[in-house]
């Protein structure tokens, strides 16, 4: 049995540490916050509740597996995506009615959409067999020779996009993808395009209550495995001696010993301030962050006729959007705005007769302070730019809160306010991103900025590798 020492409360952390004590390992965790999560959290203000992480729960089996019992429910749409000239294209679950869809929108190409979502389920068949199967640097069992090329490998997204569509709009809809892991899709890797084979296959689900629910559920089975919980409790530097890892300082300067230490935090943070690694750190560093998010949580009065529960309202400029983001470090003038509204599916969410919006732009990791206008003006502009596509907010407003990079920076020191540690940029670059394993040893990572990945599917998936390298590495 080994004495395991978990830093960080989040979903990755938090699946980790149960999994290793139901397998018989003494676990603590240490959470700098007053509560579990990490970025699956919320915001409430006045019978609004707003979600400042996670909007759409995927892969809901993996959290089932780990006992979560809440029933979950599917919104009639995946999402709405709208576009600059008026169009909109109403994404489905069933594939056969998704390709109707397009077709319906961009005759000729329903057809393609099929061959594309083909490609899809390839591309995820061959990554649950290669990068998902383990931490990098193992030897996949079930992998194939054609793996590699299923992935479209030194394609890029977009050039995945224009592969498959004539259609500019359905390009876009295809590059929106890169987002989820906060990346540009003018340089991120194809295989990102292997999401809808998850959304058209299980579906994109969301949990009454909120998403931020799924935290007190596991933190309930944190509970019940004996998992010893230390609420606003940092962890201010990690020990080592002899080329492993013998516990954690303690912001109180408490020293805890253990024999292996689960790192649920950024990457950069780790090697910059826990565990100082200057080689690691520049190599993190190298990779670039990921994008980060501007967040407008407005309480809306009354009731918007036909809004989805998520919607995408896209720029009139997807590449200069994008080459704002990454390239000159700047917001976007003309910001593509995902709408966020849970009280389209949960009455709970907002008062009677109001909604709860949550718009979401696509901002760099970079100090706010920085930016040539302010969160409030940023704010004027996104409202401005939604209400000249058609979303008019105007004298609807019960109150506005934002949520900025910096909020992200200094609630969950995250890098710059990178929303995912890293981007991903070239055909390698998912196998670039720190690994499961650290530099000492009982030393691991997991968490949205290792391997494999941000989001809630991912970071699961991460706890779960970490939970059986040590399970391996310190046998009962």
């Amino acid at each position: 049995m080994a004495e395991v020492i978990v830093a960080g409360g989040g979903v990755g952390g938090m699946t980790a540490a149960l999994l290793l004590a139901r397998d018989g390992h003494a676990v603590e965790l240490f959470e700098r916050l007053p509560r579990l999560g990490g970025k699956l959290a919320e915001h409430r203000r006045d019978g609004f509740a707003f979600s400042l992480g996670p909007s759409l729960l995927t892969l809901p089996h993996l959290f089932r597996d780990l006992g979560v019992a809440r029933a979950a429910i599917e919104p009639a749409e995946l999402c709405r995506y709208r576009f600059p000239d008026g169009s909109q294209l109403r994404a489905r679950r069933d594939p056969a009615r998704m390709a109707a869809e397009v077709e319906r929108l961009a005759p000729g190409e329903g057809a393609a959409w099929r061959r594309f979502h083909g490609w899809a389920e390839r591309c995820w068949d061959a990554a649950g067999r290669t990068f998902f199967a383990g931490p990098l640097g193992s030897a996949p069992r079930q992998a194939r020779p054609s793996d590699l090329l299923a992935t479209a490998p030194g394609r890029t997204l977009d050039g995945l996009a224009r592969r498959h569509f004539r259609d500019p709009r359905l390009h876009r809809y295809v590059n929106r993808y890169a987002t989820y892991a906060g990346s540009d899709p003018y340089r991120a890797p194809a295989s990102l395009g292997c999401v809808p084979a998850i959304e058209h296959g299980q579906g994109g689900w969301y949990l009454p209550g909120g998403l931020p629910v799924l935290a007190a559920d596991l933190a309930a089975l944190l509970d019940e495995a004996g998992v010893r919980v230390h609420l606003g409790t940092g962890v201010r530097r990690l020990t080592d001696a002899g080329g492993a890892v013998t516990g954690a300082v303690l912001d109180s300067g408490e020293r805890v010993r253990a024999d292996a230490v689960v790192a649920n935090t950024d990457a950069a943070e780790l090697y910059g301030r826990l565990l100082p690694d200057r080689r690691r750190l520049r190599r993190v560093a190298a990779l670039g962050p990921s994008s980060s998010v501007m967040l407008v949580l407005a309480a809306v009065e009354g009731r918007t006729a036909g809004l989805a529960h998520h919607t995408i309202v896209f720029s009139g400029d997807y590449r200069r959007e994008f080459g704002d983001i990454f390239q000159r470090r700047r917001p976007p003038l003309d910001p593509t705005v995902y709408i966020g509204c849970s009280a389209v599916d949960d009455p709970t969410q907002a008062p009677p007769g109001c909604e709860n919006q949550v718009l979401l732009v696509n901002v760099p990791a970079r100090d706010p302070a920085r930016w040539p206008l302010t969160p409030e003006s940023y704010r004027d502009v996104i409202l401005e730019r939604l209400a000249e596509r058609g979303h008019d907010l105007s004298g609807r407003l019960r109150s506005v809160d934002l949520f900025t990079p910096a909020d992200l920076r200094d609630r969950y020191r995250a890098w710059g306010g990178a929303i995912y540690g890293t981007a991903y940029r070239g055909a390698l670059s998912p196998f670039r991103r720190p690994g499961n394993r650290g530099p000492r040893r009982g030393l691991y990572l997991v968490g949205g900025s290792a391997h494999p990945g941000g989001g809630l599917p991912l970071v699961a998936m991460g706890g779960r590798m970490v939970a059986r390298m040590v399970g391996e590495d310190f046998p009962r």
